[in-house]
C-alpha cells in the first residue's frame, strides 16, 4: 500500500462525489483500459485481467491461459514494473473520457421520458435551418418546420416549446421541440389552469393553426365547475396568458359534447348554426345558418369551419337559409339533356340536342316549357333547353327563363 495509491483513490472519490458517478464505475473503466495498455508491450500474455484493489488502490496484472471453451487453466502474476506510470497516464484519459460519457447518459435519461412535456429555454443562435435553446444542461433544437410563421426568435429571449422527440447520440442528447405543435397549447393551459393540471377539467380536442387560430373543446368531470370559464378566467386572464405566450394567436374555448351535433354548434362558434344535418355513411355534416351568419360560420379564407371540422372530426359543409331553400325548391338535383343552341342555316336559333335528332326551334321549346307538368320535368331535348339559357331568339322565348338561371350563367360569365 503506497502513498501514491492512497493520493489516487482520494482523488477517485472526490471525481466520483462531484460528478455523481460510483467510484466502481471508475474502477471497472480504469481496469478496462489497463488491460488495453497492457497488451499493447510486446512480452504481454495473450489474455490478461487487471484487478484493482478498492480497499489500497493496489494494481496488479494476471496473464491467463485458456482452453478451447474459453476457461481459465493457468493463471500467473505478470505486472510489468513500470505499470504504475503506463496506470497513472491511462487513469487519467479513461476516467476524463467516462465521466463525458456518464454525464451524456445522465442527461439523456434526464429528457429521455419526457417527449410532450414543455420546456422554458433562451435563445442562443438562429439561422435558416434551425434556433438553438439553452435549456440549462443541453440544448434543444427548434427546427424551422417545427417554427411559427412570421415568429421572430431575438437573441436571449425566454421562449416555452414543446418535446417532440430525444434522440441519443455520441455527443449527448438531441432534443428537438416545437411551437407548432397542438400540444403546445394544452400544456399552456395546465401551467396557467389549475382545474386542468388537478385533472377537474380536461382539454378532450384542439384543432390548431400555429401562429393564426386554435379552438379546442374542453369537458368538466365536476359538475360545478365550469369548463369553459375555468380555461378562460376572471376578465379573461387565463386565457390571455396563453395567447401571450404564442404571440397574439387567437383562442376559441368551446365546451365538448359526445353529441356530434351540439359539438359542431359548438365549434363553428362565433357563428349561430341553425340547424345540423349528419350522413354517418359519408362523415359529413351539413350545417345550416342564416344568411348574415354564412361569412361568419365559413370565417376568413374559410379557417373557422377548417378548424371546426378538425376538432369534430367531421366533413362541414355550410350552406345559408336561402341556399339550402333554393336547392330544395329549385332545379337541384333534376337531370337535363345535354346539347346547345345553334344557328339554322335560315339564321333562325334552334336547340341540337347532344344525342342527336332534330332541332327544335324556340317556339317549340317555348310552348313545351309552358305546357309541362309542375313538380314535373322531363329529361327530353325539348325540356333540356330550359337548363341551357342560350341567346333567346323570341321575347316570348324569353319569359320561360327563371331568375335562378339567370343569376348562375351571369355567375359563369
Amino acid at each position: 500500500m503506497s502513498k501514491t495509491n492512497f493520493e489516487f483513490l482520494d482523488a477517485l472519490g472526490q471525481i466520483a462525489r462531484d460528478k455523481g458517478i460510483s467510484v466502481d464505475t471508475l474502477l471497472d473503466a480504469l481496469a478496462n483500459a489497463l488491460v488495453a495498455a497492457y497488451k499493447r508491450r510486446p512480452d504481454a500474455a495473450e489474455e490478461a485481467v487487471v484487478t484493482i484493489d478498492p480497499e489500497s488502490g493496489e494494481i496488479r496484472v494476471y496473464g491467463q491461459e485458456l482452453d478451447d471453451e474459453g476457461n481459465v487453466v493457468n493463471e500467473w502474476d505478470d505486472t510489468p514494473e513500470d505499470f504504475g506510470r503506463i496506470a497513472a497516464q491511462t487513469a487519467k484519459q479513461v476516467i476524463l473520457q467516462r465521466i463525458r460519457e456518464v454525464e451524456r447518459d445522465m442527461k439523456y435519461e434526464e429528457y429521455a421520458g419526457r417527449e410532450g412535456d414543455i420546456v422554458t429555454g433562451i435563445v442562443q443562435q438562429t439561422d435558416n435551418r434551425y434556433t438553438l435553446l439553452d435549456l440549462g444542461k443541453v440544448e434543444a433544437l427548434l427546427p424551422q418546420a417545427e417554427q411559427v410563421p412570421f415568429e421572430r426568435y431575438e437573441h436571449g429571449t425566454r421562449l416555452k416549446a414543446y418535446i417532440v422527440e430525444v434522440r441519443k447520440t455520441t455527443k449527448g442528447p438531441q432534443i428537438v421541440v416545437s411551437r407548432t405543435h397542438p400540444g403546445l397549447i394544452k400544456r399552456l393551459f395546465e401551467l396557467e389552469v389549475p382545474e386542468i393540471s388537478s385533472g377537474v377539467v380536461e382539454i378532450k380536442a384542439a384543432a390548431r393553426e400555429p401562429g393564426h387560430r386554435t379552438k379546442i373543446a374542453v369537458w368538466s368531470n365536476d359538475p360545478n365547475v365550469d369548463p369553459v370559464g375555468a380555461c378562460v378566467g376572471a376578465r379573461g386572464s387565463r386565457v390571455r396568458m396563453v395567447t401571450n405566450e404564442l404571440r397574439g394567436e387567437r383562442i376559441d374555448v368551446v365546451p365538448f359534447s359526445d353529441d356530434p351535433v351540439e359539438l359542431i354548434h359548438n365549434a363553428l362558434a362565433p357563428a349561430r348554426v341553425r340547424e345540423v344535418r349528419l350522413d354517418e355513411e359519408t362523415g359529413t355534416a351539413t350545417v345550416v345558418v342564416s344568411d348574415y351568419q354564412l361569412s361568419l360560420a365559413i370565417g376568413k379564407e374559410g379557417q373557422n369551419a377548417r378548424l371546426a371540422a378538425r376538432l369534430t372530426g367531421w366533413r362541414i359543409d355550410i350552406k345559408s337559409e336561402s341556399q339550402l331553400e333554393e336547392e330544395e325548391s329549385g332545379y337541384a338535383g333534376q337531370e337535363w339533356a345535354e346539347g346547345e343552341w345553334i344557328e339554322s342555316e335560315t339564321g333562325e336559333m334552334v336547340w341540337k340536342p347532344a344525342e342527336g335528332g332534330e332541332a327544335i326551334s324556340a317556339a317549340e321549346w317555348s310552348h313545351a316549357a309552358e305546357t309541362e307538368e309542375p313538380g314535373k320535368q322531363d329529361t327530353s331535348a325539348a325540356s333540356a333547353a330550359e337548363a341551357a339559357e342560350p341567346p333567346v331568339a323570341t321575347e316570348e322565348a324569353a319569359t320561360t327563363v327563371t331568375s335562378g338561371q339567370v343569376e348562375h350563367e351571369e355567375a359563369g360569365a
